[in-house]
């Protein structure tokens, strides 16, 4: 997979966003860190009623997406 092939490589993203009042991690799928951090804003709309206060997005961790990808997140 590359992308002289024409296939571009798609990567698994870890985001920690603060909230204007809690913390949520992101797992997101992606081909660029310009296309998930613009579709962030989406994300959280769709889980909390309204779009929530982002004070700050952070990228932890990127991996290429192989079959088997993903991540423990601890709480």
């Amino acid at each position: 997979m590359n992308v002289e092939d024409g296939v571009r490589p798609v990567f698994l993203y870890k985001l920690e966003v603060q909230l204007s009042d809690r913390n949520a991690v992101l797992i997101l799928m992606g081909d660029s860190d310009q296309e998930v951090m613009d579709s962030v804003e989406v994300h959280l709309s769709r889980h909390y009623i309204g779009t929530p206060e982002i004070k700050e997005i952070v990228l932890v961790e990127k991996r290429r997406a192989n079959k088997g990808a993903g991540y423990v997140i601890e709480t």
